[in-house]
Parts: C-alpha cells; sequence; structure tokens
C-alpha cells in the first residue's frame, strides 16, 4: 500500500445517466418493485409467526431468506431510488463501506440460507421418516445462526482491508451503489491481492453452496422417480420446483458477476444484473414460495377472515 492520505470524504454514485429521459419512469418501477418486496416478504413473516401450523422447518428457513432479501433490497434500492428523484447523487465514505458490507455480508447469508433449505428439503423427501428426529427445533435454530454468523464474519474482515485503502483523487463510482468493483478501482493502492481474496471467497461459497444444493436436489430427483404413485411424484415435483426456481436464478445471476476479479467486467451488464438480484428476484420470492402453496395461502385466509369477519 502506497503512503497516503484518504482525502475522499464522499463518492458520487453515477447510477444510470445512459436512461436521460427515462429517469422518472424507471425510478417509479423500482420504488414500486421496493414496496411490493417489502410488502410480500414481511407478509410471510408475519403470517408464518403467527400461524402454528406454519412453524415448520421449511417456513423457519424462508423466514430468515425472507429477512436476508429485505435486508439486501433496503440496503440498496431506497438510496438509488433517492438519488433518482431528488438528483443527488453523493454517499458518505463510511456509508458507502457500510453498504458494501451489508449487501455482501447478507448475500453470503443468503447462499447459506439456500442450501439449508436443499437440506432440509432431501431430509423431508429422501429420509421422510427421520425428518422429525433430524430437523429439530435446535438444529434449524443454529443453522440459521451460524449462516448470518459466518456470513457477517468472513465479509468484516475483508471490508476492513477495503476500508483502510487510500481513496485520493477520482471518487466517482459507475455503479447505484457501493459495489466492490467499482470502489476497488478508485483506490491508490495495488488491489490484486484483495482481488484474489474476495475471488477465492466467492468461488468457495458459490461453488460451495451451489454444488451441495445441486447434490441434493440430484438425490431428491432420484427419489422422486422411484416413487410408483403419478400423484405423489406431482406433489414432490411441486413441493421443491419454487426452492429450485429460485436457485437457478440466485446463482446464474451472482456467478456471472462475480466469479472473476472484482474491477473487470462490463459496467452495464453487471448494473441490470444487480437490479435482477437486489429488485427483481427478491420480488418473485414470495409469489413463488406462497401464492402456489397450500398451506400458506389456507393460514392467510385464516388470519385474514379471524381479523376481518366479513
Amino acid at each position: 500500500m502506497v503512503n497516503v492520505t484518504s482525502f475522499v470524504t464522499e463518492f458520487i454514485l453515477l447510477g444510470f445517466p445512459e436512461l436521460h429521459g427515462l429517469k422518472m419512469p424507471f425510478f417509479t418501477i423500482l420504488l414500486v418493485m421496493y414496496l411490493l418486496t417489502i410488502t410480500g416478504n414481511s407478509l410471510i413473516i408475519v403470517i408464518v409467526c403467527m400461524e402454528p401450523m406454519l412453524h415448520t422447518p421449511m417456513y423457519f428457513f424462508l423466514v430468515n431468506f425472507s429477512i436476508a432479501g429485505i435486508c439486501v433490497t433496503t440496503t440498496e434500492v431506497p438510496k438509488m431510488v433517492f438519488n433518482g428523484f431528488s438528483g443527488k447523487t453523493t454517499i458518505c465514505f463510511a456509508c458507502c463501506m457500510a453498504q458494501g458490507f451489508i449487501v455482501f455480508a447478507v448475500g453470503t447469508v443468503e447462499f447459506i440460507t439456500l442450501t439449508v433449505m436443499s437440506f432440509d428439503r432431501y431430509i423431508a423427501i429422501c429420509k421422510p421418516l427421520l425428518y422429525k428426529t433430524i430437523m429439530t427445533n435446535r438444529l434449524c435454530l443454529n443453522l440459521t445462526l451460524m449462516s448470518w454468523v459466518v456470513g457477517f464474519g468472513i465479509i468484516f474482515s475483508q471490508s476492513i482491508v477495503v476500508w483502510t485503502f487510500p481513496f485520493c483523487e477520482n471518487n466517482v463510482i459507475h455503479h447505484f451503489f457501493c459495489d466492490v468493483g467499482p470502489v476497488l478501482k478508485l483506490a491508490c493502492a495495488d488491489i490484486s491481492l484483495i482481488e484474489l481474496i474476495g475471488l477465492i471467497y466467492g468461488a468457495t461459497f458459490m461453488w460451495g453452496s451451489f454444488g451441495l444444493s445441486l447434490i441434493s436436489y440430484t438425490c431428491i430427483i432420484a427419489t422422486i422417480i422411484r416413487i410408483p404413485s403419478a400423484t405423489g411424484r406431482s406433489k414432490a415435483f411441486f413441493t421443491c420446483s419454487s426452492h429450485l426456481t429460485v436457485i437457478t436464478m440466485f446463482y446464474l445471476v451472482l456467478m456471472f458477476m462475480y466469479l472473476r476479479p472484482s474491477t473487470h467486467g462490463n459496467t452495464q451488464v453487471n448494473k441490470a444484473l444487480s437490479i435482477v438480484h437486489t429488485s427483481f428476484i427478491p420480488l418473485l420470492n414470495p409469489f413463488i414460495y406462497t401464492i402456489r402453496n397450500k398451506d400458506f395461502k389456507a393460514a392467510l385466509q385464516k388470519n385474514v377472515q379471524r381479523r376481518i369477519p366479513f
């Protein structure tokens, strides 16, 4: 690291200058998507907490995933929408570092949670007689705590290193949030080591969690194929299809963005994929997991009728 004092006290988020006259409709759509995301995921949390019928490991992990989704989208979208409507594009240095830390830490929590959810579905379908014995309340709580502790712990060490980098002249970030690649491009220091560490970390967690999920679903599919009843096979596929849909979208987007040195890649493409990750996927989660789920719809209807008798 070079011996330079950091002169940068704030960054400029360039955002989407290519939109020109379409900025207001674009940010309005993002705001609506954000409100729907918060409403949908909050509804999952509230209904699962209120309805004893849904107090199962699957819904416990779904609540955890919904909380992570709310954290990610709230960390990025409100600031982006505010900048779009107000014309203000600056973010303080500490706010920028905190935003990047939270986004990547909670992203790691999502990776681990998706893997845990895959394991839960594997036990439920492949080892149904042992399900209650294995997936105890204590194990579910420990797995959830582990996902948050590991996620925040690993990213914290990398964030501290980025925080200590000197930023001495250029402060324009070519993104709508403080993504690690655009931020590192502005550092007045050798970033090759932190890029290598970040790449190793990303590959380990992404491919590791994706591989474990893939193994789980391979076993699940093999078990489903052996079910003699067509109705039983259909029900089992229906149970797992929503989770598999989320996994596919989630991993494809993030692998394309981060499984290469963080300062490489097309900025425009990365911004578009970031919108998918922070706005579109969290918006789809409530619909994928609940709209097609009979138990959740029954619990929702029951709680609504309890409070609105007419």
